[in-house]
């Protein structure tokens, strides 16, 4: 998806994703009430030359492309920027089996993942979910019915060796703790992005 060495997509890439995030958008009014798709899309083509827009543009497809479902969840009051998060109902599936960070994967002896989520999210230009906003996503709907999901650590516990992640069984959103090392294959991560 990257052209040259810009993260940028194809004005082609760019009208299907615009596709696919307003059909969205308009199936889930429930995830952002009060907000106008026009004025969303008019902030996402303003600066489509411009690097940063196209990286967000860029991020927002790879979000697409890893099962992430990303959708409008707000609007921040001071910058008017709107945040994306991932809403797909489970964990995204381009991005289960991960360990949580460089350092877990690496003080792994054998049987190693391919990746880490926060390695991917680096890579992505988004950022994982914190426990807060994973709480504030599950108040839109049901999600992570069979899965679970990483989210932003607290250095604390990760200093300790642990990692968090998210679930919603039982009509509650559950945070549990597990080795940084470990990965699941029903475990991925929820990222955000703002634009």
């Amino acid at each position: 998806m990257t052209m040259g060495n810009k993260k940028e997509l194809s004005p082609e890439q760019s009208i299907e994703l615009f596709r696919v995030l307003k059909a969205r958008f308009e199936k889930n009014m429930n995830r952002h009430k009060g907000l106008e798709w026009t004025k969303i899309q008019e902030k996402l083509e303003a600066n489509t030359g411009s690097t940063y827009s196209g990286e967000k543009m860029w991020s927002l497809n790879e979000m697409e492309l890893s099962g992430g479902e990303p959708d409008v969840v707000g609007q921040d009051a001071n910058t008017g920027e709107y945040i994306f998060y991932d809403c797909s109902a489970e964990s995204p599936k381009g991005r289960r089996s991960v360990c949580y960070d460089r350092q877990g994967l690496e003080s792994r002896k054998e049987h190693k993942p391919e990746n880490t989520a926060m390695d991917m999210a680096a890579a992505m230009g988004i950022e994982l979910l914190t426990e807060e906003q994973y709480r504030e996503l599950q108040k839109t709907g049901n999600f992570d019915l069979k899965t679970s999901s990483w989210v932003l650590t607290p250095a604390e516990i990760r200093k300790l060796g642990g990692a968090i992640f998210c679930d919603r069984r039982y009509d509650h959103v559950f945070v549990y703790h597990n080795g940084a090392d470990s990965y699941y294959g029903v475990r991925g991560f929820r990222g955000w992005l703002r634009v």
